[in-house]
């Protein structure tokens, strides 16, 4: 019985959706099920098709990705949703999120990432894929419940959080804090600890979660 992630693909550009499915075919825990060209066909299709993840456009004809995600989720609630656009504007990634997409990337995105946020939705995580991460960082958008994630956290892993998720090295934060960059490094370690992360990457996501601006 294969346990292979079943995806929907939904772009009204023919190109795009054949080029996703030869881009998905060689993963061997991702299998294509499906691939719609309007919002409208894809709920049809999602009717029947069993999937796990759709992935999908936002710009579309007659039904466009936002409608078309809060449908699916009101009718398939177990489904998850990655919205592939080539929007990157935080006001757009968070409305989408908040119609129940489960991750957002942008069409500059490699296999890999398509890959990493597919796993990620299907493993109950939130994914921004890199592309949308700066814009997020760059207007402070906070995404609901974010004050949470740092509840746990001292002032200053706070400080050295919010400096990682500006993209700084260890030396900078530590000029900036007027702390070692080793002392900057136990702090990062601390923080990946606190937080179940275990890379900058994720404590980057967490930041952009929790609303972290400099």
């Amino acid at each position: 019985m294969s346990t292979a992630i079943r995806i929907l693909l939904c772009d009204d550009h023919r190109i795009i959706t054949e080029g996703l499915r030869d881009l998905l075919a060689p993963a061997a825990d991702a299998e294509c099920v499906g691939t719609a060209h309007s919002g409208i066909e894809a709920l049809g299709m999602l009717d029947h098709l069993n999937a796990d993840v759709l992935l999908t456009d936002l710009d579309m004809p007659e039904m466009d990705g936002f409608q078309l995600t809060e449908r699916a989720k009101a009718k398939h609630p177990a489904l998850k949703v990655v919205v592939l656009s080539m929007h990157d504007e935080p006001a757009l990634v968070k409305r989408a999120m908040e119609l129940g997409a489960d991750g957002y990337l942008v069409k500059t995105a490699g296999r890999e990432e398509v890959l990493l946020a597919v796993r990620e939705a299907m493993a109950g995580r939130k994914h921004f894929g890199s592309g949308v991460m700066e814009g997020f960082l760059r207007q402070g958008v906070e995404l609901k419940k974010g004050s949470e994630l740092l509840k746990d956290l001292s002032e200053r892993e706070v400080e050295v959080l919010a400096a990682l998720a500006e993209g700084l090295g260890n030396k900078e934060i530590g000029e900036r804090l007027f702390i070692s960059p080793r002392t900057v490094d136990t702090h990062r370690t601390n923080l990946m600890r606190k937080l179940d992360v275990h890379n900058v990457a994720g404590l980057v996501r967490l930041a952009i979660k929790a609303g972290l601006v400099s």
